[in-house]
């Protein structure tokens, strides 16, 4: 299996992502950034990178009438 690079800022985004996840809390931009300790406008680059790097993939929400942005789910390893 090939090993991923993570920036520092990645690297907590990520782990942000995975805890919220743990709690069973939607990972919403909002809760990302503040489980990471980051503000909201510094976590945007690092999800985009994270789902180029195939370790996170964003969902729109279902529910027409109840978006409350996208969220940003850890890809599941086989």
């Amino acid at each position: 299996m090939q090993q991923v690079q993570l920036s520092d800022v990645e690297e907590r985004v990520y782990q942000a992502v995975g805890a919220l996840e743990a709690r069973g809390q939607v990972p919403y931009p909002d809760l990302i950034a503040e489980e990471s300790g980051l503000p909201q406008e510094q976590i945007h680059a690092p999800l985009h990178l994270l789902t180029e790097k195939n370790l996170l993939h964003r969902e729109d929400s279902p529910m027409a009438g109840l978006d409350f942005g996208p969220r940003w789910c850890a890809r599941q390893m086989a």
